[in-house]
């Protein structure tokens, strides 16, 4: 039932990551668009700093949860590597607590964050788009990744994992 869930929830990182790239090229086209304009016409573009700059922060987010998924963070594995059995896992878990005390921190903030901007209704200086539109995405991918390491976590513990990756977690 826990590979099952963290599988199901892999797909859905899966499914973030993608709209985090499909993001980067809207970014992307659109500051191509920016120098074209300024450059080629002498017109520049007054919003795409601003739109580039606010579509970078839930960029930022929804990316999280693939990246331990594919266990692309920088980590120093010299002491899990040398470590067996009971030892490794005790180190695997107090590792993904900590992964998860943070992830829980920054999801709370990043909640609360969303559902006061769209409380108060504030909105970017020169686009005037809605802060929430950017907070919900992000708030959303800091509670997949908090969930997420959850789950790792769980199944390190309970010894359903005999490494860092769970097992048939990456297609």
């Amino acid at each position: 039932m826990l590979i099952k869930l963290t599988q199901l929830t892999e797909r859905l990182t899966q499914f973030f990551a993608l709209v985090g790239g499909a993001i980067i090229l809207v970014q992307m086209t659109w500051i191509t668009y920016g120098v074209i304009k300024r450059y080629f016409f002498s017109n520049p573009d007054g919003m795409v700093t601003e739109a580039t700059a606010l579509l970078l922060f839930p960029v930022a987010f929804l990316g999280l949860a693939y990246t331990l998924r594919e266990n692309a963070y920088p980590t120093v594995t010299y002491l899990a590597d040398a470590l067996k059995g009971s030892a490794k896992r005790w180190l695997l878990t107090f590792n993904y607590f900590l992964m998860f005390a943070v992830g829980l921190f920054f999801s709370y903030a990043a909640v609360n964050a969303a559902f006061k901007s769209f409380e108060s209704g504030s909105a970017s200086e020169i686009l005037l788009w809605p802060r929430f539109l950017f907070w919900i995405p992000s708030a959303m991918a800091l509670v997949l990744f908090t969930w997420y390491v959850l789950l790792r976590m769980l199944l390190v513990w309970r010894g359903q994992s005999h490494s860092d990756q769970p097992e048939g977690s990456r297609s």
